[in-house]
């Protein structure tokens, strides 16, 4: 007897969750839930999202609603996109509908204000006994959606779970890795959004690439500390979701977080620069968590913290560089801060 193709619904219809929604569609059957009618009206019948995804056409097996239950309703696996700051709305939204024990797969790079949960946290709150993981790497969606070749790690608790749900993602040009590593996975996407900002504030100031390899190299040292002061193993900071991610991050043109640092280190507002962007940068929303997980654990994070001074308390891109500069270097692998 074959074996029924798992039913996946995507919920978030910007530009990843759109572009992973239309990746999963050329595999296995595929909803993608949008908040707009409007928007599943045009995913559906034109194969397009010029919102998110300009001119791109998506695969001419996704579908898309904007009723929720519709999305979910017989779903096998549900792929979570949406913001981090509507994440546990959502998911509260879609309790009465999902099915029990189906895998969730969370897109975001981001922890909850005020909690300070990571996405996974939030589903075992909400959707208690559901296993839940994150799939992250160094993607932008316009380059995936291109046809480049990409890869990005997916982590669950069970490797054998991990492992099933890769072949959803994995085309011939997207390859998709596994882990158990979920705690390093998911801080590592969230970390190195804070740091993009930092380097992208170098870039707008006029620095130079020596300046941009200084500040992420070090950077993969603060997010390896902390990383691994929240469980998180260490190995994964070098890996896709660590490194990789932020190396994507901090010099594509199309990231979010370093076009933020960018306009910041041209002198700009920061509500200036977030009212003219149509969607989320996560890196700001989540500086200040983790300055407070830094001082919790005592994890010293001299390039976090300038971000943060940027971001929260008034401080400028060039307060920023000159606060780091005037920090005295030591050893390079077993010395504290920058």
């Amino acid at each position: 007897m074959e074996r029924r193709q798992p039913r996946v619904a995507v919920l978030g219809a910007g530009s990843w969750g759109t572009a992973v929604a239309s990746i999963v569609a050329r595999s296995t059957p595929t909803t993608l839930w949008a908040r707009s009618p409007l928007t599943a009206d045009e995913i559906t019948s034109s194969h397009r999202n010029e919102r998110y995804l300009g001119g791109v056409t998506l695969h001419e097996g996704l579908r898309a609603t904007s009723r929720i239950n519709e999305a979910v309703g017989d779903a096998d696996v549900l792929v979570m996109g949406v913001p981090s700051h509507g994440f546990r709305d959502v998911l509260r939204q879609v309790a009465p509908w999902v099915r029990p024990w189906i895998p969730v797969v969370s897109l975001v790079k981001g922890l909850e204000q005020g909690t300070r949960k990571r996405m996974t946290e939030i589903v075992a709150d909400i959707l208690p006994g559901h296993p839940a993981g994150v799939l992250a790497g160094p993607n932008i969606a316009s380059d995936v959606m291109a046809g480049y070749a990409a890869a990005a790690t997916i982590a669950m608790p069970d490797q054998n779970s991990a492992a099933r749900l890769a072949d959803l993602f994995r085309t011939q040009r997207y390859r998709i890795y596994s882990t158990t590593d979920v705690i390093g996975v998911e801080v590592a996407g969230a970390l190195k959004n804070v740091f993009a900002i930092a380097v992208g504030m170098g870039d707008g100031a006029g620095a130079g690439g020596n300046t941009k390899a200084m500040v992420m190299t070090r950077a993969v040292r603060e997010m390896s500390l902390l990383g691994e002061a929240l469980g998180g193993d260490p190995r994964t900071f070098s890996g896709l979701a660590g490194m990789g991610d932020l190396i994507v991050t901090c010099i594509s043109p199309a990231s979010r977080n370093r076009g933020v640092g960018e306009e910041l280190g041209k002198g700009r507002e920061l509500g200036d620069i977030l009212a003219g962007m149509n969607q989320v940068a996560e890196g700001v929303k989540a500086s200040g968590t983790v300055m407070e997980f830094a001082a919790e654990l005592g994890v010293d994070m001299p390039i976090a913290a300038e971000v943060d001074a940027v971001l929260n308390h008034g401080a400028t891109a060039m307060d920023a560089y000159r606060g780091l500069l005037r920090t005295a270097p030591g050893h390079e692998i077993h010395g504290e801060g920058w």
